[in-house]
């Protein structure tokens, strides 16, 4: 409490409202599986550690520049068609994990093997390489990768005052200059010349210890001041990076590392300028012994004929298993094992919504094993609910078989699969597009989105058109739905003159307490909501004052949701209660330091079973 030990007027802030709830989102997706392309945590031998997070896109195009296209070499990417799918029906945020199952090297103490999962190309291409590009992911996309690398010379840095010694200015330490004799009255090269500068005359800037600038000579460290009658153009890089139709472009990079715009700091595997940086600079080092690499030297090296060099080998890793989907979580006492897969997921406390459409490329057993790791994730993190695929060309009998195997509250099932226009195939004028299976959990993640914004989470997803599909594989009709409904499996069904629909707002769970999607969603915002805006109330004082405080601040966010329909009841006492008092914690609780609050709600089920009673009714009939 303040202290009053001096005499005057004392003003102070109080409150006198309760603290508010803030919703959480529930609309935020999250992925773990194969990309083309892209961010996924690794350690090489070398020591090379590059170590992202889960990243966060915000549309498909965005998607694309992170983890690449449609393709994974000659297969297609399940996690791309379901990330296009997601945006296409309303998604706005996703998270992906990639997964690469990295190709080992053989013996006793394996390790990952660049040249088998990272492309590459040695500089110069002939002898022994001075430096290397190489793909900053693994992948065999990393082969369509070309780096460009140009040079622009600037205009001359020696000024010489009259009668005084002559200077370098406008250049910083770190940057390359192109030192050339200019005797008096001569004119020295054209600014914007081509010519490749000749690597003799290549030096970089060196600030002395007095102040003024230079270069350092060609052992690399000592100091070597600007000689008279010389002139020195700065030269300056510009790397351009090509895959596809994707165009990176870095301009104005400098050759020496003491430079903040250094090619090998902008341009480095772990935090470079840009995080989605395709292609990092690998500097090598002379063996001990041998003279460091002159400037002149590596600009050669670094620069590339017209068209610039692709990137050679990569590969696609070992074939994906259940565990590798499943990931791990990261290692507390080393910053060298990261979570992996659904554990990196598991880092990420706005996702709402999972799934790993890799799931259906497995064995059936494989899959079913990987279901489970799924939903085990969703299960141990409590607030979020996991979309489940069914196996590829799977008949009525052989859903029903899948579905089987699990109960949990915390998924649901979605079926049959989706058929779209394949986007990779060309079109041929004359012949019919080639069409394309794809598994519906980033369809219907999109349309949960869509439904939370335009609705809200106690809104069944179901009843909704799926946008960005030709049909489904399979029809669901009214009899086989009547045999998939009761058992949790949720039919995506076409209605003439209604488009292609989610029919089916069922969990994968056979207690009837939390039979319908919406339901499980709504407690799951509601508890996740509440569990990070009462964290102020650790280590409050425990007595009726905090008791007091709680209910109202848990009673307020409960009206609220009430007033936008998500409960039942005509007043707010008809659709929650909430008791935070002695009749809710004995002596022992308190002895204990536990403030125990029962909370109750009345959710509202969705009209499943819309049922309209007609009968026969005469003008002589005497109504009841």
């Amino acid at each position: 409490m303040p202290e009053y030990l001096t005499p005057g007027v004392y003003v102070e802030e109080t409150s006198f409202r309760s603290r508010s709830i803030e919703g959480v989102p529930t609309s935020t997706f999250g992925m773990a599986g194969r990309t083309s392309y892209g961010p996924v945590p690794y350690v090489l031998p070398d020591r090379t550690t590059v170590l992202p997070d889960p990243t966060l896109v915000t549309s498909y195009t965005e998607y694309e520049r992170a983890f690449g296209g449609l393709r994974i070499g000659d297969a297609d990417c399940r996690l791309a068609h379901a990330a296009r799918g997601f945006f296409a029906n309303g998604g706005r945020r996703l998270y992906v994990s990639r997964v690469f199952p990295f190709t080992q090297t053989a013996g006793p103490n394996p390790a990952i093997d660049i040249a088998a999962n990272f492309a590459s190309a040695a500089r110069p291409a002939q002898g022994a390489p001075l430096l290397r590009w190489r793909a900053r992911w693994p992948g065999s996309a990393g082969a369509s990768v070309n780096v460009n690398v140009t040079f622009r010379r600037g205009k001359n840095c020696v000024v010489t005052p009259a009668g005084g010694t002559p200077r370098l200015t406008g250049v910083q330490p770190g940057a390359a200059v192109e030192v050339v004799p200019a005797p008096a009255g001569q004119t020295p090269p054209v600014i914007g010349d081509r010519t490749a500068p000749t690597p003799a005359n290549v030096r970089l800037v060196l600030r002395n210890a007095d102040g003024t600038l230079g270069y350092r000579n060609a052992q690399g460290a000592a100091f070597e001041p600007v000689a008279v009658n010389t002139a020195a153009f700065h030269l300056t890089l510009a790397v351009v990076v090509r895959s596809g139709n994707r165009v990176d472009t870095y301009n104005e990079l400098e050759l020496g590392r003491d430079h903040q715009r250094a090619v090998a700091t902008v341009l480095q595997a772990a935090d470079p300028a840009d995080e989605f940086a395709m292609v990092w600079l690998d500097e090598t080092e002379p063996p001990a012994g041998q003279p460091a690499v002159t400037p002149g030297a590596r600009l050669d090296a670094l620069l590339t004929p017209e068209g610039g060099v692709f990137l050679t080998g990569g590969g696609d890793g070992d074939p994906l298993r259940p565990e590798d989907l499943r990931g791990r979580d990261a290692d507390p006492d080393s910053l060298d094992r990261p979570a992996l897969g659904l554990g990196a997921l598991a880092e990420v406390d706005d996702i709402a919504i999972v799934a790993v459409p890799d799931t259906v490329t497995l064995a059936v057993d494989a899959q079913k094993t990987a279901v489970d790791h799924l939903i085990g994730h969703c299960e141990r993190l409590r607030y979020r609910m996991a979309v489940v695929d069914p196996p590829q060309e799977s008949s009525i009998a052989e859903v029903r078989r899948f579905r089987a195997q699990f109960d949990s509250k915390y998924a649901a099932l979605y079926y049959p699969w989706l058929r779209i226009t394949d986007p990779t195939a060309p079109l041929a004028p004359g012949s019919p597009a080639r069409q394309l299976e794809v598994p519906p959990s980033g369809y219907v993640a999109g349309i949960y989105a869509r439904s939370d914004i335009e609705r809200g989470v106690h809104k069944a997803p179901a009843n909704e058109v799926i946008l960005g599909i030709n049909e489904f594989t399979t029809n669901v009709t009214y009899d086989r739905q009547s045999v998939l409904n009761p058992e949790g499996v949720n039919a995506l069904r076409f209605f003439e003159g209604r488009a292609r629909r989610v029919w089916g707002a069922r969990t994968m769970s056979s207690d009837p307490e939390w039979k319908y999607v919406n339901v499980r969603r709504l407690f799951i915002y509601l508890e996740h909501s509440i569990d990070k805006s009462t964290q102020w109330a650790v280590f409050e004082p425990n007595n009726e004052r905090l008791w007091a405080s709680v209910r109202q601040t848990v009673e307020d966010f409960l009206t609220a949701t009430w007033r936008t329909g998500a409960l039942m009841g005509t007043r707010p006492e008809d659709a929650f209660f909430v008791r935070c008092d002695r009749t809710t914690m004995t002596q022992n609780d308190l002895d204990n330091g536990r403030l125990i609050c029962l909370v109750g709600v009345a959710p509202t089920y969705p009209a499943e079973f819309v049922i309209f009673r007609i009968g026969q009714f005469t003008a002589d009939a005497q109504r009841n």
